[in-house]
């Protein structure tokens, strides 16, 4: 075997091992996900036993028939899927609007305008949840989409994370297409937001999952059951009416994980879209 040879083959083996190590940490890290999707097909005997099931005795739906029907589970999802969905739509338009005039345009103050917005980043939201309450009830907003989405429609960590994309673009570009007779608006629109769509598909997706499994605020803001979002059927499960069924609790948090993933799988391929485009033309 000659050295070329060998080396090939160590270049291989070391690929193999590498992979089989990425397959093995992937499986521990969803171990958990998992295990609950399998609890959630289990009979309650066979979750509280004292000998561990790691797989159903048979796929019992019971505990999806028992979400569905004492809970209003869908009507949950549909609350917070409009609150999920409009606050994260909001957080990229704002978040790009901010960015482009941080990143483009040359103001008095624009330092210390940037300065105050990477500080919101170190509060902590908890802090201001009080407030933020008195100021909604003030608004005649309680028990209403747009009090739950309030404070979720702007992020400092957003526009940082934008205004730092932005940078990449040379202003020579901007220069050249206002030269040419293209306006602000339009080079924003049809030329900086399209060679963007990575970034701009990552603040959607964190912001949706982070609003999504939102529990404490849409919990304060709303009185009314109908107005109620997805994570507050995890606390009725628990709750002494149902018996704490472990197996429904499972079974709900299931359905609950399904718009989360379906969400991440969608925008993943136009991230890895854009990030083949880019590295194409390098």
């Amino acid at each position: 075997m000659t050295s070329m040879e060998a080396k090939q083959r160590q270049t291989r083996l070391l690929s193999i091992a590498f992979q089989a190590f990425c397959i093995l940490l992937g499986l521990v890290l969803m171990a958990p996900v998992i295990y609950c999707v399998l609890c959630s097909f289990m009979q309650e005997s066979e979750i509280v036993s004292t000998d561990l099931h790691l797989w159903p005795d048979g796929f019992y739906l019971g505990n999806y028939i028992a979400v569905i029907t004492q809970t209003k589970i869908f009507r949950f999802m549909l609350n917070s899927f409009i609150v999920a969905f409009v606050s994260s739509l909001a957080r990229v338009v704002t978040s790009c609007l901010a960015a482009y005039a941080f990143t483009f345009f040359n103001f008095r103050g624009k330092n210390l305008l940037f300065l105050l917005v990477l500080g919101t980043m170190i509060v902590p939201a908890e802090m201001l949840m009080v407030q933020n309450y008195f100021t909604t009830g003030e608004l005649g907003l309680i028990n209403t989409y747009a009090g739950m989405m309030i404070i979720y429609l702007v992020s400092g960590a957003n526009i940082f994370l934008i205004r730092q994309n932005f940078m990449n673009y040379p202003k020579d570009v901007r220069d050249a297409a206002l030269v040419d007779g293209c306006g602000s608006l339009r080079f924003f629109w049809r030329i900086l937001l399209p060679m963007s769509g990575p970034v701009l598909a990552t603040v959607f997706i964190s912001s949706f999952v982070n609003v999504w499994t939102t529990y404490l605020w849409p919990l304060m803001v709303t009185n009314k059951e109908e107005m109620r979002t997805v994570q507050v059927v995890i606390t009725m499960l628990n709750s002494s009416e149902l018996n704490s069924l472990y197996g429904q609790v499972m079974a709900a948090a299931v359905v609950i994980l399904i718009p989360s993933i379906a969400v991440f799988v969608l925008f993943q391929r136009r991230i890895t879209a854009g990030l083949m485009a880019g590295a194409v033309k390098g």
